[in-house]
């Protein structure tokens, strides 16, 4: 976290030229690139658009760069720090990120859909290298040279070829330069750099495994409370009215009612707790779905606003190619609604200096907690400032400022700083879980091999890879929402996951009825090569073509194309006599462009594999009327350690191409994978998600 103080207003809602970039950094250098306009799309091929970035080169030498999106364990900090040391030819660890800090540092629309690479990272090189020519400016000033004479080396500018040099801070020493970098700036190219694309040592590294690490949760100030929040009794029950005497005459305890939001604060959480358990409330339920009736339920309650004609997209005669097809499928695909289980909960921490109010929130969108604080407080947005600490993973479910607000109500109420923690159960009860999505799939092959139709509708579940990587003349793709009985929303690689796992199932159903290698198969109906490479890369490191089946052993693949990345996964399973399932290896390719710290891009393709075995395997939230049923972790299962299979991943660079998200492709084939090798094993075809919740096979097809 940062120790720099509060500026007079927001940076982003101030005029460059109009910051204190020098007196709260000190003299020297700052190299500001300007938010995108709208229209500027053209000339920056930037999308979506971005805040710009900034980066301050002192005259202690110290190096300041500052970016909106938040380090919610992904590795991003590191990632753009080595873009930063890379323009400025300097060690990684000489740079410090300053992120998610809504006075400090630039708008950006949140750190999620795998946008911190494509967004940030050429902001902040442009940046970067507008301040590296600034420093060869400096230095061939000094020295009488031309800047094509000087290099950058080692905190330094000096003669090619001759040792020495002047160093940043002896160029910047006393001055207050404020230059503005353009998105077309001199950015070292792919491959010319001395450290990007080498792997490095995670900067944050240390600190998380010898608990040095801050996280939002460590945040502690100056005589503060601990909040509790009253929860309704079931999902979409609407608060009647409530008494507050009991609680309120409890000595040392602050009592919130504003609202519908009902709040209390004292000197721990249990304390706050108990005197919630005083308020007497009452609740107008609202009608909710069994969760045997879900399915149908979902198919006949369009969302408000939604009709069923969404199609994505539509070509040629899909009836007629599926009459005359040689082979053809028709099947439905179910993914349950699932929980996100972040190792940190929801926790927030808001204090009040007058009128201004300080926020430290694990949140994946700082600016838009901030519109969300400003507007729930009544107050100016400019006096409101988050901050986002190192904070325990996200994977989609901490959009937003909700629970920052309650802890701002009740600080400001209590005249006191308030800590608000989610505990596990108020995690998986009050939070939203990932959609359930039913997908209809039609599709049909000739006698070749060839896809000649595909009819795919995805019901609630979401748009993200809807679209076939696969060559078909004749394809219906739809996504229609639903009004769901459960609160809905992000999570890592959205629909990706039920759309993927339905696709790549339906094309090994197809490849099996067709007689057709399912690798050939894929090949032979693929429309694109990076696609191509991957499944070859995959297939080739699993000995795919050289497999020896066996009792109760099977191998399955699976690929998947989303957020401009590309992944191939090879499962390898066990069934055994009792019908127990064990995913012995996954193999995954994996390419999303050039390749900036391939050791974080290994450990986020290695991590995505061991989330999406949970979705894949076991995982799933049970409900009845409107109220999860299993909101602990003895009745939620998480991957264990003994479910892990070995991770055998292989990374594939393309430089040719800008970097791309990484955080959620690589979970997108698992789970297909896995049910193709369960089918190789023993020739039970699951099409629903979770395929083993009891550990064990069924015995019937279809899941």
């Amino acid at each position: 976290m940062t120790d720099l103080p509060r500026p007079r207003r927001p940076w982003d809602l101030t005029p460059p030229e109009q910051r204190e970039y020098f007196d709260l950094l000190g003299p020297g250098l700052v190299a500001v690139l300007p938010p995108r306009k709208p229209g500027d799309a053209a000339a920056s091929g930037w999308s979506p658009p971005t805040g710009g970035a900034w980066v301050h080169v002192g005259e202690d030498g110290r190096i300041r760069a500052f970016s909106g999106k938040a380090e919610v364990g992904q590795g991003t900090r590191t990632a753009l720090a080595l873009l930063v040391a890379e323009e400025l030819r300097v060690a990684p660890a000489r740079v410090e990120l300053i992120m998610g800090d809504t006075d400090l540092c630039p708008w950006d629309m949140g750190t999620f859909g795998s946008r911190s690479m494509p967004d940030a990272a050429p902001a902040v090189a442009a940046a970067s290298a507008t301040a590296r020519e600034g420093l060869l400016g400096l230095a061939a000033k000094e020295l009488g040279r031309p800047p094509s004479g000087l290099e950058v080396r080692g905190g330094t500018v000096g003669v090619i070829g001759h040792p020495g040099g002047s160093t940043f801070g002896e160029l910047v020493r006393g001055r207050r330069i404020l230059l503005t970098a353009t998105p077309l700036g001199p950015v070292t190219q792919a491959r010319e750099g001395p450290r990007a694309g080498r792997g490095t040592v995670d900067l944050q590294g240390e600190g998380v495994v010898t608990g040095r690490q801050r996280f939002v949760s460590d945040v502690n100030r100056p005589g503060m409370l601990h909040g509790a929040i009253l929860w309704p009794p079931a999902y979409g029950a609407r608060l009647l009215g409530a008494q507050l005497g009991a609680a309120e005459a409890i000595p040392n305890v602050v009592m919130v009612q504003e609202g519908d939001f009902i709040g209390a604060a004292a000197a721990s959480a249990p304390m706050a707790r108990a005197a919630l358990q005083e308020v007497v409330a009452r609740w107008e339920a609202s009608p909710q779905p069994a969760e045997r009736e879900v399915e149908a339920y979902l198919r006949s309650h369009p969302a408000e606003g939604d009709g069923w004609d969404t199609d994505e997209e539509r070509e040629g005669d899909v009836d007629t190619a599926l009459a005359s097809a040689a082979y053809s499928l028709q099947a439905s695909y179910r993914s349950a609604y699932l929980a996100h289980v972040p190792l940190e909960p929801h926790c927030a921490v808001a204090e009040w200096e007058g009128a201004r109010l300080t926020v430290w929130v694990g949140t994946q969108t700082p600016f838009r907690a901030r519109r969300t604080l400003a507007g729930a407080l009544a107050i100016p947005e400019e006096d409101v400032r988050v901050i986002v600490p190192p904070t325990g993973s996200g994977f989609g479910g901490k959009h937003g400022g909700e629970i920052a607000t309650a802890a701002a109500r009740l600080a400001r109420a209590a005249a006191r700083p308030v800590r608000v923690s989610f505990t596990r159960e108020e995690e998986f009860r009050h939070a939203y879980f990932r959609p359930m999505s039913l997908i209809d799939v039609r599709a049909g092959a000739d006698r070749a091999g060839r896809l000649v139709a595909w009819d795919f509708l995805n019901v609630n579940g979401g748009a993200a890879a809807l679209q076939s990587p696969y060559r078909v003349p004749h394809r219906k793709v739809g996504n229609v929402l639903a009004r769901s009985p459960l609160p809905q929303g992000s999570y890592r690689a959205l629909g990706a996951n039920a759309n993927n796992f339905a696709r790549e199932t339906a094309i090994d159903e197809l490849a099996v009825l067709a007689g057709v290698d399912p690798v050939e198969f894929r090949t032979a109906n693929l429309d694109e090569d990076r696609l191509r490479l991957v499944l070859q890369r995959a297939t080739d490191r699993a000995g795919w073509f050289r497999r020896a089946g066996g009792p109760g052993k099977g191998m399955g693949v699976a690929i998947g194309r989303e957020k401009d990345s590309r992944v191939a996964t090879v499962a390898e399973v066990t069934v055994g006599g009792d019908r127990r399932v064990h995913v012995d290896r996954l193999v995954t390719a994996f390419e999303a462009g050039t390749i900036v710290n391939p050791d974080n891009l290994r450990s986020q393709v290695e991590g995505a594999q061991v989330m999406a075995l949970g979705g894949a395997l076991f995982e799933e939230i049970h409900f009845a009327a409107g109220a999860v049923e299993n909101p602990r972790l003895s009745q939620y299962r998480v991957p264990r350690f003994s479910d892990v299979p070995r991770i055998d991943v292989e990374l594939v660079d393309a430089p040719q191409f800008a970097p791309s998200g990484a955080g959620e492709t690589p979970m997108i084939a698992v789970a297909p994978a896995i049910a193709n090798a369960l089918f190789a094993a023993s020739g039970v075809r699951l099409r629903a998600l979770p395929l083993v919740p009891t550990g064990r096979l069924p015995s019937r097809n279809g899941g």
